[in-house]
């Protein structure tokens, strides 16, 4: 673990007195105190995090981690695993939720593979120039062709977890070349609800029943089956809470690693982490648990259909922005919350004060 333990080494809190600067600044804005609520408080978080007066968000990243799931043999999903990979290539050719949300937001799409059932070509072998920053870029970073089953044994050795969020840092970094102000993480993996389920139940100690939702959309037959199926893999596989590498070796996934070093790396170099649902969720659970610091780095940007997200969020004590019933994933929260946080900065940054604009402020 020396990689990611040097990471966390050296993730520090974000510093107040940027925030208390900013809390100035929007006090002294042509308003009532505090009358444009959670803005408010994004603006300040992000000013915190980025130690910047005035921060602009001019480069935004979606990193959108792709993986399969060994335990969709046990029928846990209405979609067959094929459709991880064939929604990496709709990403690729720009048709998914996520595309044109990023383009909504002006953002680029960062497609990972960390773990998906079939070897897909590496698209950007065809870019002529490396100068050029396509929209949606791909980038491969397989660990293994899916996970194991987690109803049968654990989902991957403890060296594949470890090695899964050692690659997100990679994945990050390597992509900070190109410029990060703030980023939004998402996922695709069919059966990762069951995963984030498991995850969930063995940190928070919530039941089971209480925490598992219909993922893609499952009747009340397959949730029964789900639900078991949970249970079974968290009694042969015992996962440890207090260990979160554990945890995530016995019952994760390879996209949820991934998204817990792009966590620890965006701490690091104070960049604003936009959370998207609940398999998000769960490896922002799981960063939370190996360094609780991350969490002043991360923003929830909603809550989702899926009864297990709130739960996470209330344990991190992190409050959503929407409350849109989203169960898409794949990072289409984490781009609505960008939008707003780009709606908040401007509010700090080119609304006028009172002595500016020549009107009076409150009396008593």
């Amino acid at each position: 673990m020396g990689k990611i333990e040097e990471i966390i080494q050296n993730i520090v809190g974000i510093d107040y007195n940027f925030i208390n600067k900013a809390q100035n600044k929007l006090n002294n804005l042509t308003k009532p105190l505090g009358s444009l609520g959670v803005l408010e408080d994004l603006a300040k978080q992000i000013v915190g995090i980025t130690e910047k007066g005035n921060p602009e968000l001019k480069n935004k990243v979606i990193f959108t981690l792709a993986g399969d799931h060994g335990v969709t043999e046990e029928g846990v999903s209405a979609y067959p695993k094929e459709v991880t990979a064939q929604m990496v290539y709709n990403f690729l050719n720009g048709g998914a939720g996520i595309n044109v949300l990023a383009n909504h937001i002006g953002a680029r799409v960062v497609v990972v593979d960390m773990g998906v059932a079939e070897q897909i070509p590496n698209p950007n072998d065809q870019i002529p120039s490396k100068s050029q920053i396509p929209m949606t870029k791909f980038i491969l970073k397989k660990i293994n062709l899916g996970t194991k089953n987690m109803a049968i044994g654990p989902a991957m050795t403890k060296e594949e977890a470890i090695k899964s969020i050692e690659c997100g840092i990679e994945i990050f970094e390597d992509e900070l070349k190109n410029g990060i102000d703030i980023i939004g993480i998402g996922e695709m993996g069919i059966g990762n609800t069951t995963s984030a389920s498991a995850i969930t139940a063995c940190f928070t100690g919530a039941s089971v029943e209480d925490i598992t939702g219909r993922g893609t959309g499952i009747d009340d037959r397959g949730l029964k089956n789900k639900i078991e199926i949970i249970k079974k893999a968290l009694e042969i596989n015992k996962p440890n809470p207090d260990d979160a590498i554990d945890v995530l070796s016995k019952v994760g996934g390879f996209e949820i690693g991934g998204l817990v070093g792009i966590i620890f790396a965006a701490a690091l170099h104070k960049v604003p982490v936009l959370i998207d649902g609940f398999i998000s969720g769960s490896a922002a659970l799981i960063a939370y648990k190996l360094e609780p610091k991350v969490k002043d780095y991360m923003i929830a940007s909603h809550c989702s259909v899926e009864r297990g997200h709130k739960i996470i969020l209330e344990h991190i004590g992190l409050r959503p922005l929407l409350n849109l019933d989203l169960r898409l994933g794949e990072g289409t929260g984490a781009a609505l919350g960008i939008n707003l946080a780009e709606a908040a900065l401007k509010i700090l940054t080119q609304m006028a004060t009172f002595d500016s604009a020549g009107v009076s402020n409150k009396t008593i």
